[in-house]
């Protein structure tokens, strides 16, 4: 059961990881002001590194991990590229990454709670994408 827990909540911070990863990207080039972009930049390097230490865990139980949803990578990008075509503006990009850091945290404390007798090690991972989701979006406040 601990092993079976472990690899389903690390698959989840795969996919969670992987999402805020390319939610970055896709609005980095759209951003105006260079202290929201330093803290996006900041925010996607600290993403990348907790990726390979997930990557790292998944490898160690043979598992290849999990991509992003289809559906909610597709509903991502449409609604991006929606509200950045009607307002192209560092408001937008922090409103946007607002949301999608609120989802995060939503659906790793969900998965924290499902996925209970999972290893304290994977458990430690998931605390630490939340915080670091928690953080984004307490640091682009000043930008909505």
């Amino acid at each position: 059961m601990v092993e079976q827990d472990t690899i389903k909540l690390l698959r989840e911070c795969d996919a969670g990881v992987q999402m805020g990863i390319t939610s970055i990207e896709d609005v980095l080039d759209k951003v105006d002001s260079r202290e929201l972009e330093r803290i996006l930049t900041d925010c996607k390097e600290k993403h990348e590194d907790l990726d390979r230490e997930i990557q790292g865990a998944l490898d160690r139980f043979g598992d290849d991990g999990k991509a992003p949803n289809p559906m909610a990578q597709g509903m991502s990008w449409i609604k991006t590229n929606m509200m950045l075509a009607m307002n192209e503006s560092d408001h937008t990009v922090a409103d946007l990454m607002t949301d999608g850091c609120n989802m995060g945290v939503k659906s790793l404390g969900k998965y924290l709670n499902q996925y209970e007798a999972a290893d304290e090690t994977s458990k430690d991972i998931t605390k630490r994408l939340i915080h670091l989701e928690a953080q984004l979006a307490s640091d682009i406040r000043p930008f909505l």
